[in-house]
């Protein structure tokens, strides 16, 4: 079986680096989207469909739209089959486990992020940080308070905001208990980030990826 570590590495994806622009169908829709928006599946060993978040498994690719209902969708039918051309087994809770990658994989991100002194944590240290206009990434925390969330999106301007993660996953990067606001300055990480993150938030539709 392929390790999760492969699947969450925070370096960009073979095709992204190669081909940003490509597109492939989704099994489900028949419809053509970005590989950004998409899920890229692979027939491993037992004939299991692995979930290929990093784009750099080898076999062919087995593209769904980055949703929760395109995945459970894809494990009701025959698409996996189908599109394999083979039987195959899908282990119970995909869905789940591709969340789980996408959050595992941007969180990641932050993390380095952080190491490279690119990324801050703390009221007061993000909101100097939205003053100087160098943020393009605000966090904010799905379980933080109102007045926080108000006050600091006023001076946010158009920065891209992210609310799919608790305090306390957030509090993980940061080595903290709780982390309820962060931000990364502009860069390639950041970017990378936004993309990352719009895909999750097809499987956590309460948060949001605004200005993207």
């Amino acid at each position: 079986m392929f390790s999760s570590e492969t699947a969450v590495s925070p370096k960009s994806p073979r095709w992204r680096r190669d081909e940003p622009t490509r597109e492939r169908r989704c099994l489900v829709s028949r419809a053509a989207f970005p590989v950004d928006q998409l899920v890229r599946f692979v027939v491993g060993p037992n004939q299991t469909i692995v979930p290929d978040i990093d784009g750099r498994l080898p076999g062919r690719g087995l593209w769904l739209r980055a949703r929760r209902e395109t995945i459970e969708a894809a494990c009701d039918g025959r698409h996996f089959a189908k599109a394999a051309r083979a039987p195959v087994r899908i282990e119970a809770g995909l869905a789940d486990r591709v969340e789980d990658l996408l959050s595992q994989r941007c969180l990641n991100i932050v993390g380095l992020a952080r190491r490279s002194s690119d990324a801050v944590a703390g009221f007061e240290k993000v909101r100097a940080l939205l003053k100087s206009r160098k943020s393009a990434v605000l966090f904010i925390a799905d379980d933080g308070g109102n007045d926080g969330r108000r006050k600091m999106l006023s001076v946010g301007g158009n920065v891209a905001v992210i609310d799919l993660f608790s305090s306390t996953e957030l509090g993980q990067v940061f080595g903290r208990e709780k982390t309820v606001f962060a931000a990364i300055i502009e860069g390639g990480l950041a970017n990378l980030l936004i993309r990352e993150a719009s895909r999750l938030k097809g499987f956590r539709s309460a948060g949001a990826v605004g200005e993207l």
